[in-house]
């Protein structure tokens, strides 16, 4: 089968990059109105770009009539953002704050996750979340569709136990974030393998 892009609508070629390019990593981003709201939003359209500097990157759809999401307004006022892996622990809560809400309304108080404060920017970060990487805007890339955000990392937080800072390492083993599939599907992170001959089939798979 052989797709010329060219002849496709722009809703049929996001649900083929969507559904193709999986699984994604979905960041789960705090920003703050400008009355001082929280605001909390999940986005699969997110990757790590680097690490000297550190930069993530997330890119955020329009609405319909063009006008830019409360996420990505805020980040355009304010310059900050906070950036959350979600795992299966709050799954479930993360996709809720998708839902629509009024502006004045924080999505951490609808679904009940817990703000704290951050150490280098104003939005909070989410207790409940396993990792958290706060963020100042480094550049921002616009296209007829999307708002596309380049963040350094500034901070990270971790859940007690989840790094070992003597060696560095991440503890793979008590960490299960969850990532987006086709559709509205989900998926895990427990089935894990590795091709390298060298690397232990069993505990503890902390990363080398």
């Amino acid at each position: 089968m052989d797709i010329d892009f060219a002849t496709l609508t722009e809703y049929q070629r996001y649900k083929l990059m969507a559904s193709l390019i999986v699984p994604r990593p979905i960041a789960l981003i705090t920003t703050l109105s400008e009355g001082g709201i929280v605001n909390a939003a999940p986005f699969s359209m997110f990757n790590m770009l680097g690490e000297e500097p550190p930069i993530v990157m997330v890119s955020i759809n329009r609405l319909n009539d063009g006008s830019l999401k409360d996420t990505a307004a805020n980040i355009v006022r304010e310059k900050e953002f906070v950036v959350h892996i979600s795992d299966e622990a709050m799954a479930a809560k993360m996709h809720r704050c998708g839902e629509r809400l009024p502006s004045d309304v924080s999505e951490l108080a609808h679904v009940g996750l817990t703000a704290l404060p951050s150490k280098a920017v104003k939005p909070p970060r989410i207790a409940e979340a396993p990792v958290a990487f706060e963020c100042t805007l480094w550049e921002t890339l616009e296209t007829t569709s999307r708002q596309i955000f380049i963040g350094q990392v500034r901070w990270l937080h971790a859940r007690e136990g989840l790094i070992d800072t003597e060696l560095w390492r991440v503890r793979l083993q008590d960490y299960f974030p969850v990532a987006r599939f086709g559709a509205s599907y989900y998926v895990n992170t427990r089935e894990r393998f590795s091709l390298d001959d060298k690397t232990p089939q069993a505990n503890p798979i902390d990363e080398m």
